[in-house]
This record gives structure tokens, sequence and C-alpha cells, in this order.
């Protein structure tokens, strides 16, 4: 991945750098030349950019510059308090919506995803597990749940997990192989919203809060039901979320 993070205001440029820092990008900030300009001619050598910058000016600067969906690259808008990852172009093609995942877990911000193939899924697998857990158990645990709700795996949008477990490689893995992306949930939003249906003694002595799977699955949907509570098998602990469609 080329990755380009385009700015627009000096004071993005905190944000910018710690983005592409971490992603492995390039930080291009304000010139003296019109800004929009510099960035029709810098557009084409990235094949991924995180623009910085409100959603009507990112419009504004990919005006002309979009011209076939399996060759343009990969845009996700992030406004500058870092709270919302769009993509904008080439969500599902060119990888944006991927990208916006990773930049939602690398500031805790919300992945704002609005292509078919994605939107349309809408459960949400809540995952818990001890450390060191193979992608096997993961699967697994995963599909042991779905059985119980008569669900196919093909209708997973997404799997959320507390932010303990964010390098969890068995985890990763199965994400990877299953092509579902990842979505990271901060202990301190679990805190404040501790919605479980059985509290974990253990849990809430090791992690700090009363559960992971159930809350991490509710949080990350906008009108969830509970349709499986915390199943556990294996060293894996599920929870399934089905989202009002």
């Amino acid at each position: 991945m080329n990755l380009g993070v385009w700015i627009v205001r000096t004071d993005a440029e905190p944000l910018g750098s710690l983005v592409a820092d971490r992603l492995g990008g390039r930080l291009f900030t304000p010139q003296a030349a019109p800004n929009r300009t510099l960035f029709a001619d810098a557009f084409p050598s990235c094949s991924h950019w995180i623009l910085i910058m409100a959603t009507g000016i990112a419009v504004r600067y990919l005006q002309g510059l979009a011209f076939d969906k399996r060759s343009d690259p990969a845009v996700v808008v992030l406004d500058e308090a870092g709270r919302f990852a769009v993509p904008l172009l080439g969500g599902h093609e060119a990888g944006a919506n991927r990208l916006a995942y990773r930049v939602a877990e690398l500031l805790g911000a919300v992945p704002v995803i609005t292509t078919a193939t994605e939107a349309l899924k809408h459960l949400v697998v809540g995952v818990g597990c001890r450390r060191g857990v193979s992608a096997e158990q993961i699967d697994a645990a995963i599909r042991a749940g779905l059985a119980r709700v008569s669900r196919g795996a093909g209708a997973i949008r997404e799997v959320a997990t507390i932010d303990l477990k964010a390098q969890e490689p068995g985890l990763r893995q199965w994400c990877e192989q299953n092509d579902v992306p990842l979505r990271i949930v901060a202990r301190s939003v679990i805190m404040a919203r501790p919605w479980v249906t059985e509290p974990s003694v253990w849990v809430e002595e090791n992690v700090g809060v009363g559960g992971v799977c159930e809350p991490c699955a509710l949080v990350t949907t906008f009108r969830g039901r509970l349709i499986l509570p915390k199943t556990a098998l294996d060293g894996v602990a599920v929870a399934i979320v089905e989202d009002a469609r």
C-alpha cells in the first residue's frame, strides 16, 4: 500500500503525522501554491489516500479525478478531531473500507461504511478469548455460535473485541482469512456501557469490565439486538448481535 495523508490546515498536522507514521504513509502539508491543484497533481502517485478535512472539501478536491472504480485510488476522509473515518472512493474494490477500519483502530474512530456489499451485512460478532488461542479455536467458537442462531458466516459485517485483545494473533488471523474487519473497542467505552447479561467475576478482576464479547458487539451497532448471549467454547467467548435492517 502506497499511502498518502493530505491535510488542508496546519492545525491538522499533528494528527496527520500520527496517522502517516503509524500506518506507514507520507504526509503532505499545505503549500504556498493552491492546495487543490497540488493534490490533483499528487493524486495518481498513491494507491491509498487519507484526507484529513471536511467531507465537502474532499468532494471538491476529488472533482474530475475519479475515472474507474477498478483503478482509482482508495480515499478515506477523516475529520480533524479523529472521530469518523469515511471511505469516499474505492470502498470495496480499492480497499478504502479496510483502510477506514485501520484508521478507526488507530484512533478509536467510527468507520462509516456505506457500500452495499458491507452495509447489507447485519451481524456483528463480539469475541473475548484467552491469550494465545488459535485461529482454529476462534473459528470453531464463531461457527458454533452462528449455528445456534441459524445464521451464516457470510452475514458477518465485522468482529468486535476489546482493545486489550487488538493484537491477538489467532483473532487477527481468523479475520484476515475470512476477509472480515476487526473492530477494536476501547476498555473505557465498555466501562461506560457495561452491557452484559451475566457479569464475569474473572473478567472483572483481570480486565476491569464485567464482560467483553456482549458489550463489544452491542457498542458497535446502531440498533442492534443481542441474538446470542455470551457463549464460551475452548477459551473463546462469542456473542452475536443482529443490526436492524
